[in-house]
């Protein structure tokens, strides 16, 4: 297609492009919020239960980490198929921008649990024991020394989790999921318009690289506590 066909192409689909980047920005925030919340809880019980630390019990560290390591590894498009009898009694359908959203949720929440769980690791265990020296109870060297001291780390690792979000919310399009992958499969491949493929290839590299650019400078702020 010549570019003066290509520019025909674009401006007539020019209203899906923008509501397929709005489906891209509320797959990935509202997916980044919910699996670091999950994330987050999960990644805390997988620290505070290791053996020998603040809370370790062998039996629960066991089952938790038997479960991310039986998620993790499934790729996503494998894992969308699997969990549709929840998606259905969850959000009530298994295709469409909410029902890949819970999805992506759900994956990444495995995915941010194993970097929560090595960013708190990476605390200096001297700073958890001077805590414990002073007398603070194990609840309170968890959420006020450890996960605190871990913040920066897990910024970061926020920050390339949102860049797999962004990766499984493009191949939502695969399922009728909505969003910029939709967008370049239904109306570039699809209809051999290559350049419409590029436009949301470029759309999907810009959400990215501000996705970055702002974890990067949150994180340094955090740093430089």
């Amino acid at each position: 297609m010549g570019e003066d066909g290509f520019f025909d192409g674009f401006l007539g689909t020019t209203d899906v492009f923008l509501t397929a980047i709005w489906q891209t920005l509320f797959m990935a925030l509202v997916s980044i919020v919910a699996a670091g919340l999950i994330g987050l809880a999960l990644g805390i019980a997988l620290y505070a239960t290791r053996p020998g630390n603040l809370f370790g019990n062998r039996l629960v560290f066991g089952v938790l980490g038997f479960v991310v390591n039986l998620v993790r590894p499934i790729p996503f498009i494998i894992f969308l198929a699997a969990i549709g009898p929840l998606q259905r009694a969850v959000v009530g359908s298994t295709i469409g921008t909410n029902a890949v959203t819970f999805a992506i949720s759900l994956a990444a929440a495995f995915a941010v649990s194993r970097i929560v769980e090595q960013s708190l690791v990476g605390v200096d265990p001297g700073v958890v024991e001077a805590a414990r020296a002073v007398g603070a109870s194990r609840t309170a060297i968890l959420f006020t020394v450890v996960v605190p001291e871990g913040l920066g780390p897990l910024v970061l690792g926020y920050t390339f989790i949102f860049v797999g979000i962004v990766d499984m919310s493009a191949q939502a399009g695969l399922v009728g999921g909505g969003g910029l992958g939709d967008y370049a499969i239904t109306y570039g491949s699809q209809r051999y318009d290559w350049g419409i493929v590029y436009v949301s290839v470029a759309a999907i590299v810009v959400i990215v690289q501000v996705g970055q650019l702002i974890g990067n400078r949150i994180a340094r702020g955090v740093l430089r506590r």
